[in-house]
């Protein structure tokens, strides 16, 4: 197999030069790759490059790696130029499955290497873009966040015909290349995240077309309410909090989801003891050798941290 491995990559390609193409060319430049961004719009170079010049001090604030720079970042419109000796292809691409299928097609026949091609994608299968690829085996989902240089989450899954081994890799790239990758067990449409943020803007534009609340109390609620405790610790992690000592278990015990229906219009599924035990599990593991007062004082100095550090931003310190 002729492919790098995952610490060995000097250059990355960027395929589509739009705000996620151009928020990773960002991210690799300040990791100290040799990036080069690819697409079909030549006058895409310009919005491109304004992209890494509004990140590039936000990336200096979290520490540059030793080389990096902006100059590292070329830009041509020739795909099969742009991948034919890169060690790692981001694609950030339309939303479209055929124009994917086209591109995936094109770069695979252009790269005579192995080297690992993922996708930006929030929505599209790996399985229905690989088709038609002759070398679909080392396609894989790299789903990121905006704004891609900073935040440092990726889904890495791949389509029915990718090898896993090449998903191993892609997983190992993103962790040197300064990510968070989450290997999720199967492909699923909207991948982890999405689907949860899907549920919740579902649940705002409800609320809003029935009058209930106002886009600007949303979005108070959140701010202001469990979205900072959300950048500390998850749903799962914080509801087993809220079961005390008991944990998840006791929560389950005390609160039926059923009763709070009527806050949703999304509907819980019937809680199984199976179910019970997947959460108790899984909590069981989020929360390792720390006791129930170990993760409240992590909760709360986090908290602190945050809200000090927010008031600063915001002016109201």
């Amino acid at each position: 197999m002729n492919r790098p491995a995952p610490r060995d990559v000097r250059t990355v390609a960027c395929v589509g030069g739009g705000v996620i193409g151009a928020g990773w060319a960002a991210g690799f430049a300040a990791r100290g790759y040799d990036v080069v961004v690819q697409d079909i719009a030549p006058d895409a170079e310009g919005p491109m490059r304004r992209v890494v010049e509004a990140a590039w001090p936000s990336l200096e604030a979290m520490g540059l790696a030793e080389g990096a720079s902006t100059d590292r970042i070329r830009f041509t419109t020739d795909l099969a130029g742009a991948v034919a000796d890169a060690g790692f292809v981001q694609e950030s691409g339309p939303e479209r499955l055929d124009i994917k299928r086209d591109m995936y097609a094109a770069m695979d026949a252009a790269m005579p290497n192995d080297a690992v091609i993922a996708s930006s994608t929030s929505g599209l299968l790996v399985s229905d873009i690989q088709a038609g690829a002759g070398n679909p085996s080392r396609m894989v989902l790299g789903h990121p966040f905006n704004p891609p240089y900073l935040m440092p989450l990726v889904e890495v899954v791949g389509g029915g015909r990718t090898d896993p081994a090449a998903v191993d890799w892609a997983c190992a790239f993103y962790r040197a290349a300064g990510k968070r990758p989450l290997r999720m067990d199967r492909e699923t449409p909207g991948h982890i995240a999405d689907r949860l943020q899907q549920a919740m803007w579902n649940e705002i534009v409800h609320m809003v077309d029935a009058g209930e609340a106002t886009p600007e109390q949303i979005d108070e609620s959140i701010v202001h309410g469990f979205g900072p405790r959300l950048a500390i610790m998850g749903y799962c992690l914080l509801f087993h909090l809220a079961g005390g000592k008991g944990g998840m278990r006791h929560f389950f015990e005390h609160f039926d989801p059923g009763v709070s229906d009527a806050w949703t219009r999304l509907p819980s599924p019937p809680i199984t003891s199976e179910l019970v035990e997947k959460f108790v599990a899984g909590c069981e593991r989020l929360q390792g050798g720390r006791s129930i007062q170990d993760l409240n004082r992590l909760r709360d100095e986090a908290l602190v941290g945050f809200l000090r550090h927010f008031d600063k931003v915001t002016g109201k310190a």
